[in-house]
């Protein structure tokens, strides 16, 4: 009986045991071992007996092998097809998610999904191991959404096994891809920013940078998107009904997180946050294993609980069970849903109590993780030194604050070694220039929620006026009252007593908000002789001059801004895409960037290859490596560039053209299975995946395929033949529960699809798909057999986009603004490959202007199709409010803000460029491999690289 001495304090022991019940690395001989508990009878140590159980050979393990040695020998291991299934039939019977007996699909991918983690968890301890060991700066990446998708796939490949594995379930009777459909998505993410996230853990692991990721794990998701006659229903998802098999929960882990409750100075003033409303975060951690390498760094989430205590058994005994768990609910319901509705107060309380309990739980992770390395000695000026935290948008915005608390109330540290610190750790990633997104929470609710967090905002924003007084000075008050109104962190507050004295404003001189000149009566004006036609005032008036005044206004909110206090508590701030960035500069942050233009950068968004090329699109990446010479792209993607010199070459585009059918033939088939059409792979398809938004204008591509409808219905068979080339016009995405216009232009497409759809004069021409609950997974089939992508956002509002790059990746041509990435795209894939229309960003104001002022006048095409939409041929549906938002000239909800109307006639002509462009597979083919070569600027490993030298200043660290 072979035995491994087991110590319960060896956490690495434990996992090494773990490791040797699937694989006896030692001597290259997979086996399986049983893990039992017995005793040796040469010394009265407790020993954990490991029977292979696969032959029931028996091996003695000596003594005398440390435990490195067995972490290095099996580190190294690589297992064959033979002892991953020998590995799988061990969970499918000794790890008890399922009734024992059957071994049926759902089964076999829990089973293979947990010999997959035994074998991360070798090279995660190890990563772990080693970070600490050398002490090494680590990067924390925090972020509300992580969008991962499936993880089988994805970590197979990236530990080279996808060939081993695919032949242990043939030998299993089963099929690898129908396993991995067995995996729901994780529902912890919604679009872009989600991504994101993700591509660069995937990048951070395989370059060996040292990092964790931090969120939340949210139990019921955003929510899984039903489409009925209605439009978008929303359910909550179950991803997590069966668990999940790629989490670990760590229940040594955990830190209280409070609400609530006051503020207390001591006798030495120090400040205590007493009383309130206390829950506990509880770590559940995730690998994220790198592409060839043994890093595999960690995905930390946090779920919320209450001490067992706080269930009232008095109150539940008595009947009143709602009372008896309503402190367990209130903690439960924090990690419930991504983004709950806000529209009511308990919704901005959850989602704030969301936002403090991802920060709180983090930091104070991170704090922990720097003093375990620091000793017994902890120099807290050195904490910059080993931490950078990212701030992945406004969301972590509390980071800021929660920092200055631990450090100052917690730690004992002085406001200024405090505040240094902070200014030298945190950075933030700015997303969006959309006002609304720019988060302002209410100072009321902030200061009943988090009374210690508004203290240390007040003090940060007195130290923001301080600096904006240093720069500009206090003689021009009414210069500073302007700098101050676009500057401050607290909106519409007064001003602190420090500042006011600094100033020697006056009461009677802070009596309203705006700056005002003093109206003077008509009366009290002398007018001089007519040789004198000057007018002056009487001695008792002429002091009376323009008034700047400080004081809030009581008809408006008091807000925190959550983004100023990110760029004033932070030490960089970057935009996404460089038009993005220069907007950030010019415009969002203009006089932030005027004080500090040190800190803003542009970190253009990437995403992974391995995910978005290697694995989605196997046809494609074989002829890359072909054509390219080797698999090295897939790290390397400037190698993708080498295509150009091929672009012409007839036997690549053979190739090219017959690996995009095959994956069309796979979106028909998929579409069929998840919508019910059938749609002809011969047609083009034409793709718009992602959140629906007005100012994605979703609109813009439905009211161009109602004029293409409208066209063809007019025209006879033969003029259609020749007119227009066949279409698949495919949509997909999630519109926000409560954004009523946004599911009202779902409702649209889905009925203009159920009526070109069964129109049969008009058959495989134009067919309309709007395929439900969008997600990486569904986006892994559509995008490799996509032709033509939609990137049609109002110029200068989509700050980067990624889904723009995976689709340029996988040779998918773009019709597009210059808008996010776009701009960059365009420029790498050429401007003869990219389908361009549209409003420049630099003309949307006055575009805005000329509408409000009347002058605005509809291209004849456009006002035809709101006419054609209200005839009623699309359904009893009532569509005028959808169609008023398009017209007038102002008012909420009116006057076409994002340029639909403008952007309509160039957006339909462009179209006519996409069919004759078409007709040419020889030209369009080359366009597609020119795509592909192009976007080797878009990798998120180049994004991740940028950020690493940058901003956190850490560097690659590879495992011995």
């Amino acid at each position: 009986m072979a035995t491994i001495p087991f110590s319960p304090k060896s956490a690495s022991n434990s996992k090494l045991i773990s490791s040797f019940m699937h694989f006896n690395g030692c001597n290259g001989n997979p086996k399986v071992f049983l893990v039992t508990p017995c005793w040796s009878s040469r010394t009265p140590r407790r020993k954990f007996c490991v029977k292979n159980v696969a032959s029931d050979k028996k091996q003695q393990f000596q003594d005398s092998v440390t435990q490195e040695e067995l972490s290095g020998c099996l580190s190294n291991f690589v297992p064959d097809s033979a002892s991953i299934a020998s590995s799988i039939k061990f969970h499918a019977e000794f790890t008890p998610t399922f009734s024992p007996g059957l071994f049926e699909l759902p089964k076999a991918y829990y089973a293979t999904a947990e010999s997959v983690r035994d074998m991360l968890i070798i090279n995660w301890n190890a990563t772990y191991d080693y970070y600490e060991k050398i002490n090494v700066k680590q990067a924390y990446y925090i972020s509300m959404e992580y969008l991962q998708g499936r993880a089988l796939l994805n970590a197979i490949g990236n530990l080279e096994l996808s060939g081993a594995y695919a032949d242990a379930l043939r030998r299993l009777g089963y099929n690898l891809e129908d396993v991995a459909r067995q995996e729901p998505d994780a529902a912890l993410g919604n679009g872009g920013l989600g991504r994101l996230a993700s591509c660069f853990l995937d990048s951070l692991a395989t370059l060996n940078y040292p990092a964790w990721g931090y969120g939340l794990r949210y139990k019921y998701g955003l929510f899984k998107q039903l489409i009925t006659k209605d439009g978008q229903e929303e359910v909550a998802e179950n991803w997590l009904e069966m668990g999940n098999p790629w989490e670990i929960v760590r229940h040594d882990i955990s830190y209280p997180v409070k609400f609530y409750g006051e503020v207390i100075s001591g006798p030495d003033g120090n400040k205590q946050w007493v009383g309130g409303e206390d829950i506990t975060a509880v770590a559940y951690d995730v690998p994220i294993p790198g592409y060839k390498t043994k890093t595999t760094i960690n995905l930390r989430l946090w779920s919320t609980k209450v001490a067992p205590e706080k269930f009232d058994l008095g109150a539940f005994n008595a009947g009143d069970h709602a009372k008896a768990y309503a402190a367990m609910k209130s903690a439960e319901k924090i990690c419930y849903v991504l983004y709950p509705g806000d529209e009511s107060v308990e919704g901005k309380t959850l989602r704030l109590k969301q936002q403090y309990t991802l920060c709180s739980a983090s930091l104070h992770d991170i704090i922990a993780r720097f003093e375990k390395r620091s000793g017994e000695t902890v120099t807290w000026e050195k904490f910059p030194e080993k931490v950078a935290v990212q701030m992945n948008d406004t969301h972590p915005t509390l980071c800021i604050p929660e920092l200055i608390r631990i450090l100052v109330d917690v730690k004992g540290l002085s406001w200024k070694d405090a505040w240094d610190i902070t200014r030298r750790t945190v950075a933030y990633t700015n997303h969006t220039v959309l006002p609304e997104a720019l988060e302002k929470w209410s100072l009321e609710l902030m200061q009943e929620l988090l009374p210690r967090h508004v203290e240390i905002i007040k003090i940060i924003d007195e130290e923001l006026i301080h600096e904006i007084i240093a720069k500009y000075g206090s003689e021009d008050l009414d210069l500073l009252q302007k700098k101050l109104k676009e500057m401050r962190i607290l909106d519409n507050i007064e001003l602190p007593d420090s500042i006011i004295e600094l100033l020697n404003i006056s009461e009677e001189n802070s009596a309203a908000d705006p700056i005002e000149e003093a109206e003077i009566p008509e009366e009290d004006i002398k007018a001089t002789d007519d040789e004198d036609q000057s007018e002056e005032l009487d001695e008792n008036d002429e002091k009376v001059t323009t008034k700047v005044t400080f004081e809030p206004d009581p008809n408006l909110p008091k807000l925190v801004r959550m983004a100023n206090l990110c760029v004033a508590g932070g030490k960089a701030v970057n935009g996404v895409a460089e038009i993005h960035s220069e907007i950030v500069k010019n415009e969002v942050f203009n006089e932030f960037y005027k004080l500090w233009p040190e800190k803003f950068q542009n970190k253009t968004n990437g995403v992974t290859p391995r995910r978005w090329i290697s694995f989605c699109n196997p046809d494609l990446s074989k002829i890359i490596t072909k054509w390219s010479g080797s698999e090295d792209w897939i790290k390397n993607t400037e190698i993708l560039s080498t295509l150009r010199k091929f672009a012409d070459n007839e036997d690549l585009q053979s190739e090219w053209r017959e690996a995009k059918r095959k994956n069309k033939i796979k979106v028909a088939s998929f579409l069929k299975e998840k919508t019910g059409y059938i749609v002809s792979p011969d047609a083009m398809f034409d793709v718009q995946v992602k959140r629906i938004h007005e100012y994605k204008r979703q609109l813009l591509n439905i009211m161009g395929i109602v004029y293409r409808y409208k066209k063809m219905k007019e025209m006879s068979p033969e003029e259609r033949e020749q007119k227009f080339v066949p279409r698949v016009c495919i949509f997909g995405g999630k519109a926000f529960a409560t954004y009523v216009q946004a599911k009202r232009i779902v409702k649209f497409i889905t009925d203009v699809g159920a009526t070109v759809n069964h129109d049969q004069d008009i058959g495989d021409l134009l067919k309309v798909v709007f395929v439900p609950d969008y997600n990486v997974s569904i986006a892994e089939v559509l995008i490799p057999g996509s032709e033509l992508s939609q990137h049609v956002s109002t110029a200068g509002m989509e700050a980067s986009g990624t889904s723009n790059m995976k689709f340029s990746m996988n040779g998918c041509i773009l019709i597009g603004t210059l808008d996010g990435a776009n701009v960059e795209i365009r420029e790498e894939v050429g401007e003869d490959n990219f389908f361009l229309f549209g409003a420049r960003a630099h003309e949307i104001a006055a575009l805005r202007k000329e509408r409000a002022e009347g002058k605005f006048v509809a291209d004849p095409r456009f006002e035809e199709v709101k006419e054609f939409v209200r005839s009623g041929v699309f359904g009893p549906y009532n569509y005028d409010e959808l169609m008023g938002s398009l017209e007038g000239n102002e008012g909420y909800g009116r006057a076409d803000y994002f340029l639909v109307g403008k952007d309509f006639p160039s957006y339909i002509e462009c179209q006519d460029k996409v069919d004759e462009a078409y007709r040419d597979q020889k030209r369009w083919t080359k366009m597609s491999i020119l795509n592909t070569a192009g976007s080797y600027k878009f990798s998120s490993d180049r994004t991740i690289h940028e950020y690493a030298r940058d901003i956190w200043k850490i560097y690659p660290v590879e495992l011995p």
